[in-house]
């Protein structure tokens, strides 16, 4: 068997791409805007701010501006404007901003070859090249790790976890049956601290 480098990056980047959209799904426009970490997470927000760094690494980085009006990272914007919704933007402009972002990202990758380099506008001028390969592995990582954290605040809001809605990632079992495991947890937490 053999395989097509791109095709697995794009693999794993599109998988991350979808289960961070599934984290909206069925939610309220308070549910994906409110922030429920002391940093102020948020699902709308993280889907914001990975789309603004698809656009910045995968696109300007080689040469390839989207044209998108991205205000919240222009100098003088707000400190992170990236991570969170204003009450004017939509969710569907975040959502089909991204989906744009995909688009244009997607191209990239299909025009240029993975040693291609490119400079990060951002980055200082004397270490600012990198590889292609190395900006969609960066984007990957960038994406599950927002990912992640959006699994973790979409479970706080209603208990929904898991890459999509068919597939949970986690150990089958009944609200009961996970209410008992978080106990064992939190007592074997609380030993360990009485322990140490």
């Amino acid at each position: 068997m053999t395989s097509d480098p791109k095709a697995d990056l794009r693999f794993y980047l599109q998988s991350a791409r979808d289960a961070l959209l599934w984290k909206l799904e069925g939610l309220s426009e308070y549910d994906i805007r409110r922030p429920l970490t002391p940093t102020g997470t948020n699902l709308l927000g993280l889907v914001k701010h990975v789309a603004s760094m698809e656009f910045g690494y995968l696109g300007d980085t080689f040469g390839r501006p989207s044209g998108e009006p991205l205000p919240w990272l222009e100098d003088g914007a707000e400190l992170n404007a990236d991570m969170w919704a204003t009450a004017d933007e939509s969710r569907e402009y975040i959502v089909e901003l991204y989906r744009r972002a995909w688009a244009h990202s997607d191209s990239t990758i299909d025009a240029l070859a993975l040693h291609s380099t490119g400079k990060v506008p951002w980055w200082p001028s004397d270490a600012n090249e990198l590889t292609l390969h190395h900006a969609v592995v960066r984007i990957i990582a960038e994406t599950h790790q927002h990912t992640g954290h959006a699994d973790i605040v979409r479970e706080l809001i209603d208990g929904s976890v898991g890459l999509n809605k068919a597939n949970a990632s986690m150990a089958p079992g009944d609200s009961a049956w996970w209410e008992n495991y978080r106990s064992r947890v939190e007592r074997a937490a609380q030993e360990a601290d009485r322990d140490a």
